[in-house]
């Protein structure tokens, strides 16, 4: 597994000291490509072992850690269901991403456009947060705090 800091610490005697930095901006690269190639071991690099992934009303996330989410990708890549990446855009400690939806062709079910919010905590991503609308996603990135971690 590779390990990646966002940012050093002062000191110089910590474990983090030969760590790669990994910045928000290429963390939000490798989210766009697991994406969009639904390539679940580059997802699983990503995610905090107890990442959460759900609507923002619920109490309780659908997903609650990161074989949970893991294991939603993967049925919906055996269906067929797929993912056209329209925007990742970093915003604070958090990534938002816009998504088509391309169902599987054999269901001719419409594309849907969704919202991701992605909370970055320690160089992973600890949250997913899903939405229907670019301003409602954009509101909780800018300004969000969640009842999930607490």
């Amino acid at each position: 597994m590779r390990v990646y800091v966002l940012a050093k610490c002062s000191d110089p005697t910590c474990c983090c000291v030969e760590t790669p930095i990994q910045t928000m901006e290429t963390l939000a690269a490798h989210v766009r490509y697991a994406m969009e190639a639904v390539d679940l071991d580059v997802m699983r690099e990503l995610l905090a072992p107890n990442a959460r992934w759900g609507a923002p009303e619920q109490d309780v996330p659908t997903c609650r850690n990161a074989t949970e989410i893991l294991a939603w990708y993967e049925l919906a890549r055996e269906n067929g269901v797929r993912a056209e990446i329209t925007e990742v855009k970093v915003v604070e400690d958090n990534i938002l991403v816009g998504l088509k939806i391309l169902a599987n062709p054999q269901t001719k079910s419409k594309v849907n456009t969704r919202w991701q919010v992605l909370s970055v905590t320690d160089g992973r991503v600890a949250e997913i947060r899903g939405y229907e609308r670019r301003g409602e996603a954009m509101t909780f990135a800018t300004s969000g705090v969640s009842q999930w971690m607490t």
